[in-house]
């Protein structure tokens, strides 16, 4: 199931003409299981890239949120959601904190938030266990 998600985002993110945010990514990816139609989701999460445009929370956390949100999930899927993702970045949440932290560690900004998505709908795919299997 996951290699489906990530082929889709991959699709997404390489867009010759279209740019797709972090947030967009996982909204429009997931968005058939969010009951929402694919121009919903893009627009939906129009406003949350680089932090919600401002270096705030991570498309990643926010898109991955919502879409747990749309699918149902409740505090139990929020937490580790929550939990999983923070364990992997020092606690760190915010988009500009994020990136701050992989330049230092000589990161190309792209590589880290296709990595953000990747990792974002690996943990709503194990929160909401759509198939454990495969991840």
């Amino acid at each position: 199931m996951i290699d489906q998600y990530l082929e889709r985002m991959r699709e997404l993110r390489s867009h010759p003409t279209i740019h797709y945010n972090c947030t967009q990514t996982l909204l429009v990816a997931f968005a058939k299981e969010c009951g929402i139609s694919e121009e919903k989701a893009f627009q939906l999460g129009m406003h949350f890239g680089g932090g919600m445009k401002m270096g705030s929370a991570c498309g990643a956390f926010a898109g991955g949120l919502m879409v747990i949100g749309m699918m149902g999930g409740g505090d139990s899927q929020y937490r580790a959601f929550v939990k999983a993702m923070k364990e992997n970045h020092d606690g760190l949440v915010n988009c500009s904190d994020l990136l701050k932290k992989n330049a230092q560690m000589g990161g190309e900004r792209r590589a880290h938030c296709d990595g953000m998505i990747n990792e974002a709908a690996i943990n709503i795919i194990r929160v909401m266990d759509l198939d454990v299997e495969a991840v």
